[in-house]
């Protein structure tokens, strides 16, 4: 099976955790890059595509079961978990982005605090009398823009609630006391991504989505 090459087993650890409290079946991309450094991405329940580059040389280009990979780091087991690499079917945006904007970390917890207290309220109260079911709530909720910046080429960028969920749910902007590092809002060809102090999420719109055949990474 080779080993895992990560040597950054804290920060791997928290990513992996994180990811396993969402979804104990999600997969996680390893991926060596310069510099003896390893990022690792997943894809999350909400359409996202989370990163964060932990210290190690990695095992190449490989996807292995998170909780897998989890539980190997927490037995300090340097050994990868079987791969799964035909269930990797993402596409991952270009390496070289440009950073747009600055949003400080606070506003994005509260864009994020808002939205989950507003899915509690509508999915117990319901909408104008009507009940509605938490899967179209969330859904509104996540699909809606959260914030609009307006770079200096005058292309507005929307930020979705999907991004500014990703970069809460994994703790990406560090600890909910105080203002953290600003993160930045940045583009990469027709991705939208937010990257915060712990980690990027990136978006593709809708209508660019694509799925990939089974049967080896994408190489881009």
């Amino acid at each position: 099976m080779g080993a895992h090459g990560i040597t950054g087993v804290a920060d791997a650890g928290a990513f992996l955790a994180r990811l396993v409290r969402l979804d104990r079946k999600l997969v996680v991309r390893l991926r060596s890059s310069a510099g003896e450094r390893t990022a690792l991405w997943a894809v999350l329940p909400w359409g996202v595509l989370v990163t964060r580059e932990v210290a190690g040389p990695g095992p190449g280009d490989v996807t292995v079961a998170a909780a897998d990979l989890l539980a190997a780091l927490a037995e300090k087991s340097p050994e990868l978990p079987s791969r799964r690499d035909s269930e990797w079917r993402w596409p991952l945006p270009p390496a070289r982005s440009t950073a747009v904007e600055s949003v400080a970390a606070g506003e994005l917890s509260r864009l994020a605090t808002a939205a989950a207290g507003t899915l509690r309220e509508v999915t117990a109260g319901g909408l104008a009398g009507r009940a509605v079911g938490q899967r179209a709530v969330r859904d509104a909720l996540l699909d809606h823009v959260a914030l609009t910046v307006t770079p200096d080429d005058g292309r507005p960028v929307e930020v979705s609630q999907r991004l500014v969920q990703a970069v809460s749910k994994m703790g990406f902007l560090g600890p909910a006391e105080g203002d953290g590092p600003d993160a930045r809002v940045c583009v990469a060809g027709r991705w939208v991504g937010l990257s915060a102090p712990y980690g990027v999420a990136w978006l593709q719109p809708v209508q660019v989505l694509t799925v990939m055949p089974i049967g080896g990474h994408p190489k881009g």
